[in-house]
């Protein structure tokens, strides 16, 4: 539902798609640790978690926000209205939840309230589109519902968007990709929650995965075990795993903290997922390929603070003032299958990643953009990438890590290096029309790159670069020293040397680190500071700053940087 605010502010309610003047008042950029977001959460989301349904209807999935517009945002919770309307079980009555936002935690400063349904037919979540807020401003929200003895929801502090033509000084986001339930604990969560003046949180995919128990990380062994314990398949298979991954305390407060902005990867659905089918769904046991992925996508709708786009996909566009447009990819939805490497069938134009539609309005988009920045989220790495000259050891485990065939690869064909047709018409739109400061922002591959996005791979440095790349790492998910059982930064570094020399648009590679990413946007550079995790198998685990690497304006190349923005 779309709700909006009338509160004789001067953020009068108007289209989000429409421009809207308006001061953008700064802010401390300074990073803000632990305990304001402590101080915030801790007792709301405690409660949650020692609630019971059996009191009556109860908050056990915590409460988020997402999409963040200048003068609104989303908000999301899931209410539990009796013992055994677990997720994914269809029971239940539908209960009425009502919602509040307000300036200040304590809720004494009201701006909006409204009311929706928590649905059997959905899962009894709900979401409210809240307008009317004012632009480039922090708010708390929470939910509640009559009848239990947790009559609110968790709080939950969110943040809108500066307004679409304001001089925005600058914008931070947190980025992530790839969490595994079984392989670790959500601690880069936990560390994103603390960085109380982030303005959004990036997921680039991978948010879950469909496998089986034991069925992704059986040789590295479980640190915890995935509900249902079987391949998720049918709709109350994936509302299920959903709502366990709405109990993680460290996702718990990540999405309570910051607005999430996310979009899907394969395993949201199944492995190498493409527009007919994926790698790990067999029709003949597991049904019409069509019900799975319906399913997979209603549950994610349903559990996620996103708002479908176009066709109901996750391809969509946000404004952050004059400062940067972010433009979100569905690389999954309308992509052909991948092909077999050393086929040739790679440069097909016959074949595609994005889709004719989608590739339209991206190129549009970017070349439309008066921004300085165009930030790209796309799931699967842009940038070139040749692992043929790879050791023998290190072929077999990036090969299972790529799900690629073992007896050797070139290339990774479920990347756009798989679909080099899309790749040369997008790359030669930005050259030909001249678009500056374009930054695809990936997940998917485990590993940390930063790159120069070249023209031609072959012959550079000598002819251009026309983006760049930063990759985050896992949160969780195996990566290469996970696959050898040794440790980080040890056989790797083999490896990580022979991608260099092979691909010089390739600047730094860590193929063994787990954490997230913090990317500080202003108007003169986009940097990428990289965070890496003590122990993903620890749920205390540390957090420290491994590399740093910017893009100048104007450069469209990235550069190393000693230090992480403060």
């Amino acid at each position: 539902m779309t709700s909006r605010i009338d509160n004789n502010s001067p953020a009068a309610a108007e289209d989000s798609e429409r421009p809207r003047a308006a001061a953008l008042t700064p802010r401390r950029r300074t990073v803000v640790k632990a305990a304001a977001a402590t101080a915030v959460l801790a007792a709301p989301l405690a409660a949650t978690g020692s609630a019971h349904a059996a009191d009556g209807p109860a908050f056990l999935h915590g409460v988020a926000s997402g999409d963040p517009l200048p003068d609104g945002v989303l908000l999301w919770t899931r209410v539990t209205p009796t013992p055994d309307a677990v997720p994914g079980s269809g029971k239940g009555p539908d209960v009425q939840v009502g919602w509040e936002v307000a300036e200040d935690k304590g809720f004494t400063r009201v701006v909006g309230r409204g009311t929706t349904t928590a649905k059997a037919a959905s899962d009894h979540t709900v979401k409210a589109d809240v307008r009317g807020l004012r632009q480039a401003t922090t708010y708390y929200y929470r939910f509640s519902v009559e009848g239990g003895s947790a009559a609110h929801s968790p709080v939950g502090r969110t943040r809108t968007a500066p307004a679409h033509d304001a001089a925005a000084p600058g914008v931070r986001f947190g980025v992530v990709s790839c969490s595994n339930w079984e392989a670790g604990y959500f601690s880069s969560y936990r560390h994103l929650a603390a960085r109380t003046e982030l303005d959004a949180v990036l997921h680039l995919g991978d948010y879950l995965y469909e496998y089986a128990t034991g069925g992704y990380a059986s040789t590295r062994g479980l640190v915890r075990e995935h509900r249902p314990r079987h391949e998720i398949v049918t709709l109350a298979d994936y509302r299920e795993r959903h709502g366990v991954h709405k109990t993680d305390p460290d996702a718990l407060a990540m999405h309570a903290t910051h607005p999430v902005i996310a979009i899907w990867d394969d395993h949201e659905v199944a492995n190498d997922t493409w527009s007919g089918g994926a790698e790990n769904h067999q029709p003949e046991t597991e049904g019409p390929w069509s019900a799975r992925v319906a399913a997979a996508k209603q549950a994610y709708f349903e559990w996620m603070p996103v708002r479908p786009s176009t066709e109901g996909t996750v391809y969509r566009r946000l404004r952050f003032g004059k400062l940067a447009d972010l433009h979100l990819l569905d690389l999954r939805s309308f992509r052909s299958q991948q092909a077999k490497p050393g086929s040739g069938a790679v440069d097909s134009p016959e074949r595609t990643l994005t889709g004719r539609a989608q590739l339209d309005w991206l190129k549009a988009g970017l070349a439309s953009s008066d921004a300085a920045w165009k930030l790209v989220g796309t799931s699967v790495m842009i940038s070139p990438v040749a692992f043929g000259s790879l050791p023998a050891y290190l072929l077999a485990p990036l090969a299972e890590l790529l799900g690629l065939p073992k007896e050797g690869l070139a290339v990774n064909t479920d990347q756009w290096d798989g679909y080099t047709h899309d790749r040369k018409e997008l790359i030669g739109h930005l050259r030909d029309k001249g678009v500056k400061n374009t930054v695809f922002l990936t997940g998917d591959i485990h590993m940390a790159w930063a790159n120069d996005v070249p023209v031609t791979a072959a012959t550079y440095p000598s002819s251009p670069s026309a983006a760049t790349e930063f990759v985050v790492t896992s949160v969780t998910s195996d990566n290469v020293d996970d696959y050898l059982k040794v440790a980080p930064h040890t056989l790797s570094l083999v490896g990580v040397a022979a991608v260099k020399a092979a691909n010089r648009h390739v600047k730094w590679l860590d193929m063994d680190s787990h954490g997230y990413g913090v990317l500080d946007v202003t108007a003169e550079r986009s940097q990428m500071d990289y965070y890496v995790v003590s122990d993903r198998k620890d749920p205390k685990a540390t957090s420290s700053w491994a590399r740093s690497y910017r893009t100048l304006s104007g450069t469209q190349k990235v550069e190393r940087v000693r230090e992480p923005v403060r």
